[in-house]
């Protein structure tokens, strides 16, 4: 059997799993772009991998496609895409390889939440859509620091932005700034000294003193080159200032950061693909066919099943809510948070199942199974914590009770 043909396979279980949640000619669009660009990407993937670079070639190809600009609006040139169907192809995406995926999800979801939310400035974010369509920029939020870890605990950022003049001066160092090598863009939190607010500056990737520090050195999702971002003596215009974080920052949930749950059962699905194929082509000759037919083998096929059902259908489900019932939309944060809980964890699952099922070959460096492995682990990092999702749904349930 050839890798052409083994490939073919894998993209046609990836469809068959698929379609029962396409339900739009413009989501079978979307869904073929992406899967075309993903069996491509998964060429390249072990690669990418093995010297944890960055990966150009996948990202000018999302370029070339028109990929960048499919969550700006309408109005200004764009697919603007719902949440559904972002989701929909960060799956797909996934499947190709994990690190590109992510990272150009990061790059949509800011896209999203400023267009969703509407704090610019309006000839600013129209500034920055024309950017995207136009000169193919990419942009991420890069918030998170050593001291403080995650934003979502609460910390403050020690990176600091001191008003001189008309200008600007930001000095700090941001960790975990995924495909920091390809940026164009960061949105920086800073926090403001002189009335100790948290700001945040739109920032130009080729002003002097923005520097990549390049540590990336994990195990999985070696491709996103989350390195530190550090800022000396970074002058930016007075403007740059596009947000603060105030009173109602946090008022409408971020349901764009799913994609990277979407992301996560991307990765399973491809390790589930594996699996069903090895399944129904390995023949020991202890057996008289396929380990396919043995009982304890379709078990574990079937525990794979379940998780991808459990975790698939919470996911879109609640992005059809979120689309649909936009009046909604700030009372589903718990949801949101349960959502992303579910789907990450059922991911790790899966991934673990369909491992069992190819047994010791899974650990072979040349086999994906176990970059797969490694990468869905990442997916428990990402926000929001379990702990806090767990914490929140408690408090909703004990604030319900009637005194």
């Amino acid at each position: 059997m050839t890798a052409a043909t083994a490939q073919t396979k894998e993209s046609i279980l990836a469809e068959q799993l698929t379609k029962p949640f396409i339900k739009t000619d413009r989501q079978a669009a979307l869904f073929q772009k992406a899967a075309e660009l993903a069996d491509h990407f998964s060429k390249r993937a072990h690669g990418i991998d093995e010297t944890a670079q960055f990966p150009f070639e996948n990202f000018q190809e999302l370029k070339d496609a028109g990929y960048l600009s499919l969550t700006v609006p309408k109005e200004y040139g764009g697919e603007e895409i719902k949440l559904y169907d972002y989701l929909l192809i960060q799956e797909r995406m996934a499947q190709g390889d994990a690190s590109t995926a992510l990272c150009i999800g990061w790059h949509l979801g800011v896209i999203y939440d400023l267009r969703l939310k509407r704090k610019w400035k309006e000839e600013q974010f129209e500034q920055l859509c024309n950017a995207v369509i136009q000169d193919k920029k990419l942009i991420n939020r890069c918030a998170t620091e050593a001291a403080t870890g995650s934003p979502t605990r609460g910390g403050k950022p020690a990176t600091t932005a001191v008003k001189k003049g008309d200008k600007w001066i930001i000095n700090g160092r941001k960790s975990f700034a995924s495909m920091a090598p390809g940026l164009d863009y960061s949105l920086i939190t800073a926090t403001i000294p002189e009335t100790n607010e948290i700001g945040i500056f739109w920032l130009d990737h080729q002003l002097e003193g923005v520097a990549v520090e390049p540590n990336w050195d994990m195990l999985g999702m070696r491709g996103t080159r989350s390195d530190d971002l550090v800022l000396t003596e970074v002058e930016v215009d007075s403007e740059r200032l596009v947000e603060k974080e105030n009173g109602d920052f946090y008022q409408i949930p971020n349901a764009w950061l799913l994609h990277s749950a979407a992301c996560f059962i991307g990765v399973a699905i491809a390790a589930r693909n594996y699996a069903v194929k090895f399944a129904s082509e390995y023949k020991p000759n202890s057996l008289p066919g396929p380990i396919c037919e043995v009982p304890e083998v379709q078990r574990k096929i079937g525990e794979m099943e379940l998780e991808l059902l459990k975790a698939r259908h919470m996911l879109y489900s609640i992005a059809d809510r979120w689309d649909n019932e936009p009046e909604k939309r700030n009372k589903l944060g718990s949801e949101l948070g349960a959502t992303k809980h579910i789907v990450s964890n059922s991911a790790n699952k899966v991934v673990d199942w369909a491992m069992r099922i190819v047994g010791a070959q899974s650990l072979q460096q040349k086999n994906p199974l176990q970059r797969y492995y490694r990468d869905v682990r990442a997916g428990l990092h990402n926000p929001p914590m379990d702990d806090v999702v767990i914490y929140n749904l408690a408090k909703n349930a004990l604030a319900a009770y009637p005194q």
